[in-house]
């Protein structure tokens, strides 16, 4: 099968490699007709993570079930279906609560938790930005679609992570009915979440971005755009809310944040937000931060340490909720949102691509190009 193959930094292609294969009773085979890149993986792309040579990128994946296991008893051959990225068992202690991002059972690390398709230090599974995806434990992590699956693919395919995740920062920032929220980042991930808050009936939204094409779409959902290299998004928002700040706040951006100067700090947005956000208010946390980055140039992050403005966020007593989606949580509604015609995730796409172009797709998408907001591959039949 063809698949997106990692070759280092900045370094993939397309290759031939073993077809992907049934290799237990509960697992079934998919040929995906979707998958996406995300900005998770340019994480792995420029080679500030483990990921190894040769694997096969891609945790955000859709397709058609072509063959089954024989202990597989829901999902039948034929089905289409949307995969979450975290690969999960659903018996594990931290399933059965409800954590499947930090699944104990597909992370075979007993010092950590939590398992995905085609990510470094989340298991062995291979990625689906190939022609045909593995997935175990498929009647839990299988979300079957409706009659629509095909013809709506691109906006189920959101299902797979960024929707989710985006809703999962609203969820940790408490965002309620009539509240003022700020996004910071405006990639796919905080548009995402912009337009969760959106759905949740904040009465105003702003994103934090400095993109005019993301911007746009910010704009485009309902949201204030805020260019913060034009103003300071801090005394912009205090300005908007008689200096009270944002009920709360959504971190979209990650350990490679950068000022608008082009320099990298990667403190910066967190410290924006406890400073943007009110006494009492929420934080939500999704933005990707890992326990080490060699590469960093500041002395503290090479160490996955940043310097944070603890005192301030613990005097305005604000909650600050952290961490990967569990992405089973939210899918199924948010599925059922799309096929009712309450979402339509897909507006973010600005390319859909063959995989044979995955890699200059890769190489817009991490440029931050004009008009590179959100890439699609489509796989050619199996």
């Amino acid at each position: 099968m063809k698949a997106v193959v990692y070759e280092g930094p900045r370094k993939v292609t397309v290759k031939d490699i073993p077809d992907a294969k049934i290799e237990r009773p509960t697992d079934v085979l998919v040929r995906v007709t979707t998958t996406n890149i995300c900005g998770s993986d340019l994480h792995m792309y420029e080679g500030r993570t483990s990921f190894e040579k040769g694997r096969v990128f891609g945790h955000e994946n859709l397709g058609e079930v072509i063959e089954v296991g024989t202990a597989v008893d829901k999902i039948k051959v034929g089905d289409p279906v949307v995969l979450p990225f975290n690969v999960s068992c659903g018996f594990c202690g931290n399933c059965e609560r409800g954590l499947t991002n930090y699944c104990l059972t597909t992370q075979p690390d007993p010092k950590l938790a939590g398992a995905a398709y085609g990510f470094a230090d989340m298991g062995p599974w291979q990625g689906g930005q190939a022609e045909l995806l593995r997935v175990p434990y498929a009647d839990h992590n299988c979300l079957r679609l409706g009659e629509d699956a095909w013809e709506a693919q691109t906006d189920y395919v959101m299902l797979a992570d960024i929707f989710p995740t985006g809703y999962h920062a609203t969820e940790l920032a408490g965002v309620r009915p009539g509240d003022k929220t700020v996004i910071f980042g405006g990639g796919p991930v905080g548009l995402m979440a912009a337009y969760s808050a959106v759905l949740r009936g904040a009465s105003r939204v702003w994103v934090v971005d400095r993109h005019p094409d993301r911007l746009a779409l910010a704009e485009k959902i309902g949201a204030i755009p805020i260019d913060d290299s034009v103003v300071d998004p801090v005394e912009y928002i205090l300005g908007e809310t008689k200096g009270l700040g944002a009920d709360n706040g959504c971190e979209c951006v990650g350990y490679q944040a950068h000022d608008p100067q082009g320099n990298e700090q990667p403190n910066l947005v967190l410290n924006q937000l406890v400073a943007a956000v009110r006494y009492a208010g929420q934080i939500g946390v999704v933005g990707v931060y890992v326990p080490a980055d060699p590469k960093a140039k500041d002395k503290l992050a090479k160490k996955g340490q940043l310097a944070f403005d603890y005192g301030l966020h613990w005097q305005k007593g604000q909650t600050m909720g952290t961490g990967q989606c569990p992405v089973k949580r939210y899918n199924r509604a948010l599925r059922d949102l799309i096929a009712e015609g309450r979402a339509n995730p897909s507006f973010i796409v600005s390319h859909e691509l063959t995989l044979d172009r995955a890699p200059e797709g890769y190489v817009h998408f991490d440029g931050r190009d004009e008009g590179w907001t959100k890439v699609v591959l489509h796989p050619g039949k199996a």
